[in-house]
């Protein structure tokens, strides 16, 4: 019985598969038929859809990720040098993790259409497939130890010497693409990540002749310390960057499900790191509402650059998060005490131009036909 059942299944199947196929056969026979206007007028299939969809969310995440890599420059940088009681920089990063677990539960129940189905699939992916959950156990130890290190880099360089050398993570994003993921550059690639590293090089050599003023919570600020935290960062953030990439592309999981994961690992890791040096009773000490918002402020960044992450690739997101660096040199001229010199603005110059070059792509030349004038 069963197989003369799923004789009838197939039969009917067939029949209906026969039925859409001359049903999109005569759609393709009417719309030859329409003129230019009528065309224009059709709607997209759903590919092209998600297709201009995914388009949108891409350039659209670049923007909002451009401005938030400023803003974060510059708020981390004033954070640490007002004159109040100073918070811990472990405990801010511990914050920002759970702050992101939060909203990442909250838009997979979104997803998921209620609390029961989305507490379901959170159990099914995180606890039930808990091989693939370790996964990312490996970025989430890293994201913790690069966003400590960020705030040491920031503490001891003014934000817009922060910002533009930690576009290094360019480099060394593009240098574990090419051995992780087997990415080829260009020639002209290549010679952008030259001008990157050199344009660096005269930002940093600019600012070490400068000396930080002093401050009542950061009596002593060394470049050398400063710099080392931010060259340690940008290694970090490359494979990190290129690992979770490589785990987001190679499966169906949706984002704000890895990111789920991610910050669930990223606790344990986030809580070792503040109580190495701090008791579990100061671990809100020093925080007012310009610290909570800086912890917001964290947490977004690490979704938006999910979304890039997933819509574009690695690559692509550190350089447009370049552009941050000519907000922060603007901004630090009027909110700090900084000079810009003519050694910074060329380093700056060559940074800017890199990302350009970066990005070139040649246009192919058209194939000539028996019809072209």
């Amino acid at each position: 019985m069963k197989s003369i059942e799923n004789h009838a299944q197939e039969t009917e199947q067939t029949s209906d598969n026969q039925e859409e196929e001359e049903v999109t056969a005569d759609i393709q026979l009417n719309s030859e038929n329409m003129d230019s206007d009528a065309k224009k007028s059709q709607t997209y299939p759903p590919n092209n859809r998600l297709l201009r969809r995914a388009g949108y969310l891409k350039y659209v995440s670049l923007v909002i990720l451009t401005i938030q890599n400023a803003a974060l420059g510059l708020s981390m940088r004033y954070a640490r040098t007002r004159d109040v009681v100073m918070f811990s920089p472990a405990a801010a990063v511990l914050m920002a993790e759970i702050v992101k677990l939060l909203i990442c539960i909250v838009l997979v129940i979104k997803e998921s259409g209620n609390i029961k189905k989305g507490v379901h699939t959170i159990y099914a992916t995180v606890i039930l497939n808990i091989k693939d959950t370790l996964r990312v156990c490996v970025p989430s130890f890293l994201y913790v130890i690069q966003n400590n290190l960020l705030y040491v880099s920031a503490s001891n360089l003014d934000a817009a010497t922060y910002q533009v050398t930690y576009q290094l993570k360019l480099l060394t994003t593009a240098f574990f693409a090419v051995i992780v993921l087997k990415r080829k550059l260009k020639r002209w690639q290549w010679c952008a990540l030259g001008l990157l590293a050199g344009g660096v090089a005269l930002v940093q050599l600019s600012s070490a002749a400068k000396e930080a003023k002093p401050t009542a919570n950061l009596q002593e600020q060394s470049k050398v310390i400063g710099f080392g935290a931010a060259l340690a960062a940008c290694f970090i953030s490359g494979f990190a960057g290129i690992y979770f990439e490589k785990v987001l592309k190679e499966s169906d999981i949706s984002v704000w499900m890895r990111n789920v994961q991610l910050s669930l690992l990223s606790l344990p890791f986030g809580a070792i790191t503040y109580l190495i040096k701090s008791p579990i009773r100061d671990l809100l000490k020093g925080f007012d509402s310009f610290v909570w918002y800086l912890v917001i402020l964290q947490a977004a960044g690490g979704l938006i650059v999910a979304v890039v992450v997933k819509y574009a690739d690695n690559i692509l997101k550190g350089f447009a998060t370049s552009v941050a660096i000519i907000i922060s040199c603007v901004a630090s001229m009027y909110i700090f005490d900084f000079h810009l010199t003519v050694q910074f603005a060329l380093g700056t110059v060559l940074v800017i131009g890199s990302i350009f070059l970066y990005g070139y792509v040649p246009k192919k030349k058209e194939p000539r036909t028996s019809l072209s004038v």
